[in-house]
């Protein structure tokens, strides 16, 4: 269960379930959740990626990117990957918007999701899980916007389309 992904059609209807690198080979449309956590500087946390994953690695991203299980809510989803990655509990996590996207992240693979966008704020400390996440930072979304332009090789596929939706939808 914890390697598949739920695909469903652009209604977000479940059509079923396939494993999850699969799914990312063949570009299959499944559910996804990504977090961005701000702090009360108005600084949004970016996580980079840890070597061993098997795709975008030591790639800079949002708070949490994921899959929700089968039978779980989008939210919950988000809230547990936020534990398992960020080693954070968070209650107050309110979705702002969700959209399709399709992204070629390399090595033959694809995202290709219908992504469930939360927002949280979070000031506490983190217990990074070392298999997901090598590091983070918090930055102004000023100075993100301006890396992304000058190097945008280091952060994921995903992250700069995820990043221009949350601008259009909530700046």
């Amino acid at each position: 269960m914890k390697n598949q992904v739920v695909l469903v059609n652009e209604k977000d209807e479940r059509l079923g379930l396939m494993e999850k690198l699969e799914a990312h080979e063949k570009a299959v449309l499944h559910r996804a959740f990504s977090v961005f956590l701000f702090n009360e500087k108005g600084e949004t946390l970016l996580q980079k990626r840890a070597k061993t994953k098997y795709h975008s690695p030591q790639l800079w991203t949002n708070a949490v990117c994921s899959h929700p299980f089968d039978n779980e809510s989008y939210k919950a989803g988000a809230l547990r990957r936020l534990q398992e990655e960020l080693g954070i509990e968070l209650n107050d996590l309110e979705e702002s918007f969700h959209f399709i996207y399709k992204a070629d992240v390399g090595q033959n693979l694809w995202e290709h999701e219908l992504d469930h966008v939360f927002v949280g704020k979070y000031d506490g400390d983190f217990n990074l899980n070392p298999k997901e996440v090598s590091e983070i930072q918090w930055i102004s979304l000023d100075k993100l916007f301006l890396s992304l332009k000058k190097n945008p090789e280091i952060y994921t596929e995903w992250f700069k389309i995820i990043l221009t939706e949350y601008k259009n939808n909530l700046l």
